[in-house]
């Protein structure tokens, strides 16, 4: 591994919005800490390289919260003090890793199976936060609640939608896909269909079995198209690459009914973005519930920035702020496997999920 640098260490901790690092991470005589608890991270706009790189020249290891900040090979190639990177997750795909490895920088993440005992087991939160934005849409929850803090009672549509027998749609079936899917099934009754490039029918089956559910309970679409063309709630759950940049398109949206209801919990690029909001705005279907976007924090000239969804024949759109991931035990155990490879790294131990 590369060598530890002379005292004093230099670490950056980007995009800590709860200011929850300080909690896990303690300091040290020979470890400066610079935290940038801000949305904007250390330069007001993230796409000035310069900037940026100008900020994080100084530090000897980042701590980079999910993909809050990107550091492509622009930046990273600039940065001679860096020596370690630590993430949260098991890949992050704002970090050109293959640049890393070319300049000796050691980046690691955090896991599921943590080493330190005193961790508790972790479940990503972003299933039930999946659930909670289909459940919002589908009970008009967002709507009906401004609707009684603004002293109205019922009257308006559309009506809320019962999920028993309506098919759920899974775009991809890896571990949240499957999660997400079971759900639907064993809670509310649902058919799951689901589609990926690499998903076989023995696939599906072997995922359902690995719950607990019968061979079977995930039945493979023969296509992305025919995916969509049955969806009443179309749930995207793939990993974001440039070949899946975009893989669902103006084409796929169109195949959608006027009642289906269309999640996204991965990654905005998965979508395309002009696409999705016209189907929207031109009321094409019922609604979206999205927790990521193309562009975060959403800027200000943003045309998701609006009260007027539901309103005058648009869809509904209900949106959370990539919070899917964030609770309080997911953040907790991710501070503390981050201080953990930190430690391992400060004694010249090797880290642990190394990418």
């Amino acid at each position: 591994m590369a060598s530890t640098p002379s005292s004093p260490i230099r670490l950056a901790i980007l995009d800590d919005y709860q200011n929850l690092s300080a909690q896990q991470i303690p300091s040290q005589p020979n470890l400066l800490i610079t935290t940038f608890t801000k949305t904007d991270g250390p330069v007001k706009d993230r796409n000035d390289h310069a900037a940026l790189t100008n900020a994080l020249k100084p530090f000897n290891i980042i701590c980079a919260m999910r993909e809050r900040t990107v550091l492509p090979r622009a930046i990273l190639t600039n940065l001679p003090n860096l020596r370690l990177i630590l993430t949260t997750g098991l890949r992050n795909a704002a970090i050109d890793t293959e640049a890393c490895k070319e300049a000796g920088i050691i980046v690691a993440g955090t896991g599921f199976s943590p080493s330190n005992t005193s961790v508790a087991p972790m479940r990503d939160n972003t299933a039930q936060h999946t659930w909670a934005l289909i459940l919002a849409l589908a009970n008009n929850i967002s709507r009906d609640d401004s609707t009684v803090k603004s002293g109205g009672w019922q009257g308006d549509l559309p009506l809320s939608v019962n999920l028993a027998g309506k098919t759920f749609a899974c775009l991809g079936l890896g571990r949240l896909g499957t999660e997400v899917a079971k759900m639907a099934v064993t809670a509310f009754g649902m058919r799951v269909r689901a589609w990926s490039n690499s998903l076989t029918q023995e696939k599906a089956d072997a995922q359902a079995q690995s719950t607990g559910l019968p061979p079977g309970t995930f039945v493979v679409a023969p296509s992305k198209a025919a995916l969509f063309e049955a969806a009443d709630v179309l749930s995207v759950h793939y990993v974001l690459s440039e070949r899946s940049r975009n893989i669902v398109s103006a084409d796929e949206l169109a195949l959608l009914r006027p009642s289906a209801m269309f999640i996204n919990t991965s990654r905005g690029p998965l979508v395309d973005e002009d696409a999705l909001y016209d189907v929207l705005e031109k009321g094409k279907i019922l609604g979206a519930a999205l927790d990521v976007f193309w562009s975060e924090p959403l800027p200000e000239s943003s045309w998701w920035r609006s009260t007027k969804w539901g309103r005058d024949g648009r869809s509904e759109v209900v949106m959370t702020p990539h919070t899917g991931f964030v609770s309080e035990q997911t953040m907790e155990n991710w501070w503390l496997q981050t201080a953990e490879n930190l430690d391992r790294w400060l004694k010249g131990e090797e880290v642990l999920y190394r990418f």
